[in-house]
C-alpha cells in the first residue's frame, strides 16, 4: 500500500503561482508513474502532469505545457507541482497519484482556486 498527502493547495489570482506537494509513504519501491490529476466540477478527471521514477520523463496536459512543472525528490518521496501563469480555468480539485504496474493510489486531492 501506498499512502498519499498533498498540500500546497489554495486561493490564487489570475496570473498568480502557486506549489503543490505530495508526499508518499508506504511501499512505493514498486511505483513506476507520479502525478496530478485535476477534476473541476462537473468535468472527468484529467490528467496534468506525470513523471517517471526511472529516468525522471515527464508528460504534460497541452492545457498547462509552458505554466505548470512537475519534479520529483526521491530522498523525500515527494513530487511537487509548481503552476505559474493561473488561470480561472485551472480552478479543480487536484490529486496526486501514484501507479505501479498493477496498482494505482490516489491523494485526498486539493483544492485550487483561480479568482480575482
Amino acid at each position: 500500500q501506498v499512502q498519499l498527502v498533498e498540500s500546497g493547495g489554495g486561493l490564487v489570482q489570475p496570473g498568480g503561482s502557486l506549489r503543490l506537494s505530495c508526499v508518499a509513504s508506504g511501499s512505493s519501491i514498486s511505483i513506476r508513474t507520479m502525478g496530478w490529476y485535476r477534476q473541476a466540477p462537473g468535468k472527468q478527471r484529467e490528467l496534468v502532469a506525470r513523471i517517471f521514477t526511472d529516468g525522471g520523463n515527464t508528460n504534460y496536459a497541452d492545457s498547462v505545457k509552458g505554466r505548470f512543472t512537475i519534479s520529483r525528490n526521491s530522498a523525500k518521496n515527494t513530487v511537487y507541482l509548481q503552476m505559474s501563469s493561473l488561470m480561472p480555468e485551472d480552478t479543480a480539485v487536484y490529486y496526486c497519484n501514484a501507479a505501479s504496474r498493477l496498482n494505482s493510489y490516489w491523494g485526498q486531492g486539493t483544492q485550487v482556486t483561480v479568482s480575482s
